[in-house]
């Protein structure tokens, strides 16, 4: 599968967990602030392991254009020499 493919995929799988978590929601049987504060709670709870990924990645790929950098400088200093 592709990396487009992958995204999409990814994507319409967190969409469709979100559209059935909210409508779980809706009908469940509790009140009005037992609703909101789950609400609450789960988005929180997303919203963290968003950051979690979100940093990771950026770890990741400042890792990886560090060791780029730092090969293109050794390749020119190769030619150089």
């Amino acid at each position: 599968m592709n990396k487009d493919k992958s995204i999409g995929l990814g994507i319409g799988i967190l969409t469709g967990a979100v559209i059935g978590a909210a409508v779980a929601l809706l009908f469940a049987p509790k009140s009005g602030k037992e609703t909101r504060k789950l609400i609450k709670d789960k988005t929180m709870e997303v919203v963290d392991t968003v950051k979690e990924k979100t940093t990771g990645v950026i770890d990741a790929f400042k890792n990886g254009a560090h060791e780029a950098n730092r090969k293109g400088h050794a390749a020119i200093d190769a030619i150089k020499n």
